[in-house]
C-alpha cells in the first residue's frame, strides 16, 4: 500500500510565516485616487511573487492566496472580495513557482525576474478582468464603456505595484535563498 505524502512542519511553517508577512505587507499601503474610488500601492504584490519564488507553486500560491484573503477579512471595505483575492493572489504565487521550478536550468536572478513578471502579468490581468466583470458589469451594473474607464483608471497603481514586485522580489529571493542556505531553514 502506497504512503500518502504529508507535509514536513518546516513546509507548513514557511507557508505560514510568508502569508502572515503577505498579510502585514498589504497592510502597508498608500492610496491613490482614481475615478472611482481608490486605489493603493502596497508591498502585498512583492511578498506573493516572492512566496512562488521561494516556495514553489502550490505552497507559494497557498501562502499568497491565504495572506491577501487575509487581509482582505479584516477590512471591511475588501471583505466581500476575500475569495476572489484568495483566487487571484494565489495565482500570482503558482505562476510566479510554476516559472522559476521550470525546465532544469539553475535557479538565478534572470530565472526570478521572468517568475515574477510572470506573476506579476497573470495577476494584473486577473485583478483588471476582475474590476471589469465583477465589479463593474456585475456588481455596480454598469453599461460596458462606464467599466472600461473604471478598469483605465486602475491601470496606473497596478502596473508601478507589478514593476516595483518584478524590481524588488528577485534581489530579497536571492538574499532569503542565502541567508536560508547558511542555515538548517533550507528551502529546497
Amino acid at each position: 500500500m502506497k504512503q500518502s505524502k504529508r507535509f514536513s512542519t518546516k513546509q507548513i511553517v514557511m507557508v505560514g510565516v510568508l502569508a502572515a508577512l503577505t498579510c502585514v505587507g498589504s497592510a502597508i499601503r498608500i492610496k491613490v485616487p482614481e475615478a472611482f474610488g481608490t486605489s493603493a500601492f502596497h508591498l502585498g504584490n512583492i511578498l506573493c511573487a516572492l512566496s512562488g519564488v521561494l516556495l514553489g507553486p502550490w505552497f507559494g500560491g497557498l501562502a499568497a492566496g491565504l495572506g491577501s484573503a487575509i487581509y482582505d477579512m479584516f477590512d471591511p471595505i475588501y471583505i466581500r472580495d476575500c475569495w476572489i483575492t484568495f483566487l487571484t493572489k494565489g495565482a500570482y504565487g503558482i505562476i510566479a513557482g510554476l516559472v522559476i521550478r521550470s525546465g532544469k536550468g539553475t535557479w538565478n536572478y534572470g530565472k526570478a525576474l521572468l517568475a515574477t513578471a510572470a506573476g506579476a502579468i497573470t495577476y494584473a490581468l486577473l485583478y483588471l478582468s476582475k474590476a471589469f466583470f465583477y465589479d463593474g458589469l456585475l456588481l455596480h451594473n454598469l453599461p460596458a464603456s462606464a467599466a472600461i474607464l473604471s478598469v483605465t483608471a486602475k491601470i496606473p497603481a497596478t502596473t508601478f505595484n507589478a514593476v516595483v514586485a518584478v524590481i524588488a522580489t528577485p534581489l530579497l529571493a536571492i538574499a532569503l535563498r542565502k541567508a536560508l542556505s547558511r542555515s538548517r531553514l533550507s528551502i529546497d
